[in-house]
C-alpha cells in the first residue's frame, strides 16, 4: 500500500509539538519509513514504495516528502509516543 492509498501525502508534514490529524492518518507510513531506514533505504526507494511519489519524475518532491515524513516519525518515536501513551 502506497502513501496515496489512504490520505494525501505532503511534501512537507505539518509540524507541531504534539501529535497532529495528520500524524495520526499518516502514523501507519511513519513507522514502515522507519523501517526503511533502519534497513538503509534511499530517499528515492522510500518516496516510491511507500509514499507513492516517482522519484524520477519528481526528484525533488519525492526526496523532500521523504525527508520530512521521516523526521516526523523519528519525533513520533522520540517524543509523540508520550502524547499516544497519555490518558
Amino acid at each position: 500500500m502506497s502513501g496515496t492509498d489512504k490520505a494525501p501525502i505532503a511534501i512537507e508534514v505539518p509540524w507541531s509539538d504534539s501529535i497532529t490529524a495528520y500524524d495520526k492518518a499518516h502514523f501507519t507510513i511513519y513507522m514502515r519509513l522507519l523501517d526503511a531506514a533502519a534497513d538503509n533505504a534511499s530517499y528515492e526507494e522510500m518516496a516510491d514504495l511507500i509514499l507513492g511519489i516517482d522519484p524520477e519524475r519528481e526528484p525533488g518532491r519525492a526526496s523532500n516528502a521523504a525527508r520530512s515524513h521521516l523526521d516526523r516519525a523519528n519525533w513520533m518515536v522520540t517524543n509523540g509516543y508520550k502524547e499516544l501513551f497519555a490518558s
